[in-house]
């Protein structure tokens, strides 16, 4: 152990050696060493460059600082994930901000674009490499455009640059915004002057919450028809997305049933919605506990304990009062995206509910607490809903998902492994986590977390090895007498590692639904192929029954057929089970030929309009 410890901390980038394997004879150093040589030892290395660069230089040259202190792990995680979400300021600050907001939104949608800025950021008289930088840490969603609070962030930035400081990532956090002055905005007084006529309504505008601003996408899919989007009604990527789906997409899936068969069609609060994570595993191993520890405190509704407590599908988001709200009545909600789940049926919408709190780290993320999952053939065939189709909409519209084991429960039973085979086409999105981990010593852990991986083989149908996060995620200090602090450590940076997953989602969301609009896609054009293969196989006149059965029996052949006969790569099509069991429902005859033009439209929209919508909305400083 004393050479594994003495190589972390002589070189700032440790690679383990078979020399390291062989030092680490005793259980605790070998269970850290397995981790690490599968995570990479760079997790121990961030905080000691970061103490070497406080010390700017004051050690000796080549000497490296020495092993850090772990952190509490009781330290507020909420609070660890705002650190960087949005600066504040005054209030004083903030209604000059608002006016100069108001100036700067031309169209007064409450969206600073591209445009926009460039007009504006202009009088600050910083150079244009200054203005890429506030830019892109302003946008940090990569939304195209900047809101009220973005706009103050964008502002503070500046102030910081004409005051001489490096605009940096994390200048925000650590610069003392209550006594930042206003930054110097020439010419700026002459245009308040000149809108102060309008001064009341837009005071009126922005006293209003900024989530509460909506832009004339909102109304797109109210209309019943089918009208062509003025390209001046976009004003972000997301705005768009909901162009070209309404214009391109969605004609190919009503024509095609494409939201019988795989997906609802898509509404503006699918495209709106906030990122969501969701929490699966069986009962007991954390869920509910994780997302208390997460809030530091319980959500209406929330109940632990070591028998299977949870009983149904908890959407936890932010609202301004503490209460729940039953599962038909948030299907029903034209903001919420969760109108797809009335095809699971009363029996689902009653084991459905709603929690509402009000958390800053719920006006970011929602959190999805489900049911454990039983282990049992006679829990599984009672359940009065589909769990393992709940699950995978979920998945589809979820930015993460954790899968929760602890040592005591490391079985994937056969409901466990349906629920994991349900995630299919959404491994990115997967991360495993082993909780409870300070309730064995480190050599049982070590045991642990190789039967662990040895299950996970069994059940993930992928070569890449999925990545484990070990910890015990509660308000509860580590059990130190088991882990000693090398296992404390290792806790401290595998719950640093999951909450910087955790923080990069709000700022990934947009590239999230770029990814999940091309999937869509992807996956429509492939059904349209298939429908109207099918089609075209069915006799003209008689016969057709059983043409249609023959169809049915063989559908594994004739997703080959399409396969070959339009290029398309296998692991696109949608699972074979599935797709004869929706099928059998149909007439096959009724289905509509192949047009051409509605896929070359999507094609199109795919080769050119996605990426010239994402160059449009582009840093403007580029």
């Amino acid at each position: 152990m004393r050479v594994l410890r003495s190589r972390v901390d002589a070189c700032d980038g440790w690679q383990p050696t078979p020399d390291s394997r062989a030092a680490a004879s005793g259980p605790t150093a070998f269970v850290v060493w397995s981790h690490l040589d599968h995570t990479n030892a760079s997790i121990l290395l961030p905080a000691a460059r970061k103490a070497e660069r406080q010390r700017k230089g004051s050690s000796s040259p080549g000497s490296c600082p020495p092993f850090p202190r772990p952190r509490p792990i009781s330290a507020n995680p909420a609070m660890n994930l705002m650190a960087s979400s949005r600066a504040s300021c005054s209030k004083e600050q903030q209604m000059i901000y608002q006016q100069w907001f108001a100036v700067a939104d031309k169209d007064r949608d409450g969206r600073i674009t591209g445009n926009d800025a460039l007009k504006f950021f202009a009088m600050s008289k910083l150079s244009r490499p200054e203005l890429k930088q506030v830019w892109a840490i302003a946008d940090s969603k990569r939304q195209g455009f900047l809101d009220l609070l973005d706009f103050i962030s964008a502002m503070q930035l500046v102030a910081l640059a004409q005051a001489g400081y490096e605009i940096t990532p994390d200048v925000l956090t650590h610069a003392d915004l209550e006594n930042l002055k206003l930054p110097v905005m020439e010419g700026l007084d002459a245009l308040l002057a000149k809108s102060k006529r309008s001064e009341k309504k837009s005071d009126h505008r922005l006293d209003a919450s900024p989530q509460h601003l909506l832009p004339a996408s909102a109304g797109w899919f109210n209309s019943k028809a089918s009208k062509k989007v003025p390209l001046s009604s976009v004003t972000s990527i997301i705005d768009g997305l909901k162009k070209l789906y309404i214009e391109k997409l969605k004609p190919l899936e009503v024509a095609y049933q494409f939201n019988e068969f795989v997906s609802p069609t898509l509404t503006n609060s699918d495209f709106d919605a906030k990122p969501m994570v969701m929490l699966l595993g069986q009962y007991s191993t954390g869920k509910t506990t994780f997302i208390k520890h997460l809030l530091q405190s319980s959500y209406p509704g929330a109940h632990i304990g070591p028998e299977p407590t949870t009983d149904r599908f908890v959407v936890v988001t932010s609202g301004p009062d503490e209460r729940s709200i039953p599962g038909n009545t948030i299907a029903v909600q034209a903001h919420m995206p969760y109108h797809g789940l009335t095809a699971y049926g009363t029996g689902f919408l009653s084991k459905f509910e709603c929690s509402q709190m009000p958390h800053p780290l719920l006006e970011h993320i929602n959190f999805i607490d489900t049911p454990g999952v039983l282990s049992g053939e006679k829990q599984r065939t009672q359940r009065s809903y589909d769990f393992t189709g709940v699950t995978s909409w979920f998945a589809a519209k979820c930015d993460l998902i954790l899968l929760l084991f602890d040592p005591y429960k490391l079985d994937i039973s056969d409901e466990f492994k349906r629920v994991i085979g349900s995630l299919h086409g959404h491994d990115d999105k997967i991360r495993v986590v082993l909780n409870k981990a300070d309730q064995v010593d480190t050599q049982q852990l070590m045991r642990v977390y190789g039967a662990l991986l040895w299950s996970l083989g069994k059940v993930l149908n992928t070569p890449e090895v999925m990545r484990v996060y070990i910890g015990s995620f509660n308000d509860k200090p580590v059990n130190e007498a088991a882990n000693g602090p090398i296992g404390k450590e290792l806790f401290v940076r595998e719950q640093d590692d999951l909450l910087s997953d955790l923080k990069d989602i709000p700022k990934k969301a947009c590239d999230r639904r770029i990814n999940e609009f091309v999937k869509r896609a992807r996956a429509a054009k492939i059904h349209a192929y298939i429908i109207s293969h099918l089609k075209k196989e069915m006799p003209s006149m008689m016969g057709k029954a059983k043409a249609q059965q023959r169809l049915i029996d063989n559908l594994e052949d004739e997703f080959v057929k399409v396969q070959k006969e339009f290029h398309l790569p296998p692991g696109d099509f949608p699972d074979v089970e599935h797709f004869r069991e929706v099928l059998n429902g149909y007439n096959i005859d009724k289905f509509e030929k192949l047009k051409h033009k509605t896929i070359q439209a999507v094609d199109d929209m795919l080769a050119y309009d996605i990426p010239e919508l994402l160059n449009r909305f582009r840093n403007p400083y580029d």
